[in-house]
């Protein structure tokens, strides 16, 4: 899963993403969501506009304290993917506005690379529970791993935490849909975009899975991603943010490339984190437009959210 050569990639416009349910990723948002509902949308709670839009036979559904923030974010992610080969799901929170929008969340997908950002969570909890600290070979893995996708750090730090140290920080972080793989191979872990949504609520929130060292330990991994594979849910990111960043690529013979990027947003304003899985895209770069293109509508609405 280590990056191709890039040639071509910088130039990726398009259309993306799918999502979760309205209802686990409104637990999400630190404020409760706000609104008026759709016809066809579940009844939001009072105050919280819920909105949806169709992509084929999946439901996009936005909630949001923010008006005409729900129904206008429901339907540019359904128009960016429209037509898209493949199948994406979707999860975002934006804390400001206490929005979440979600797509195809609870469906399962293989991990790739993004698993990556789980093993590190394991990693920071096990060494919380041992009331230490990173040793000098753990932080150079560590930081192969994020930075550069690095799959022998990976396999390496996967066997030192064991099956039951993964297992044990997805209990605590809530993470119930998350499934490592038995054998040792992790990018064919089973991961969601709820969960996923919930790691990166973990990682920038106060919580008692990861304490604040930890947090900004793993932050600052995401922040430093190299070049190259800076592509995904940080297309159209506005420059005042802080992009916390981990995406992975893996082509098999069924269902073609998966292609995911998950990516926090803080700092100049922003508090929010956006999650694209997608598969049986017909080639990486597919993929890449497909999760971008979301990617860019999405940001582009929370911006003008913020700005009223």
């Amino acid at each position: 899963m280590k990056t191709p050569p890039t040639s071509g990639r910088r130039s990726r416009r398009a259309l993306a993403a799918v999502a979760l349910t309205g209802s686990a990723l409104a637990a999400l948002a630190t404020a409760t969501p706000a609104g008026a509902v759709t016809s066809a949308a579940p009844a939001a709670p009072a105050g919280v506009t819920s909105s949806e839009a169709w992509v084929g036979g999946a439901q996009v559904l936005c909630t949001s304290h923010r008006s005409g923030l729900a129904p206008r974010l429901a339907q540019d992610i359904a128009g960016s993917l429209r037509g898209r080969q493949g199948t994406s799901a979707l999860a975002l929170y934006d804390r400001s506005t206490a929005t979440t929008c979600s797509l195809n969340a609870d469906r399962a997908f293989d991990s790739a690379s993004v698993v990556k950002a789980t093993v590190l969570g394991a990693l920071l909890r096990q060494a919380m529970d041992g009331h230490r600290t990173l040793t000098p070979r753990e932080v150079a893995l560590s930081t192969a791993m994020i930075t550069k996708s690095d799959n022998a750090a990976t396999s390496t730090l996967w066997r030192q935490i064991g099956h039951d140290g993964i297992n044990r920080f997805l209990t605590l972080a809530g993470m119930r849909h998350t499934v490592p793989a038995a054998d040792g191979r992790w990018g064919l872990s089973q991961v969601t975009a709820g969960d996923q949504l919930k790691l990166l609520q973990l990682l920038t929130s106060d919580n008692p899975v990861l304490d604040r060292p930890a947090r900004t330990y793993a932050l600052n991994l995401m922040r430093r991603v190299v070049p190259e594979q800076r592509w995904g849910v940080s297309a159209g990111a506005p420059g005042t943010a802080a992009v916390h960043l981990k995406n992975g690529w893996l082509p098999r013979t069924t269902h073609g490339w998966r292609v995911h990027s998950i990516g926090a947003f803080t700092d100049g304003g922003h508090d929010d984190g956006i999650v694209v899985l997608s598969q049986g895209d017909p080639t990486m770069d597919y993929g890449i437009t497909t999760i971008q293109g979301a990617s860019r509508v999405i940001h582009r609405d929370l911006g003008q959210a913020h700005v009223r």
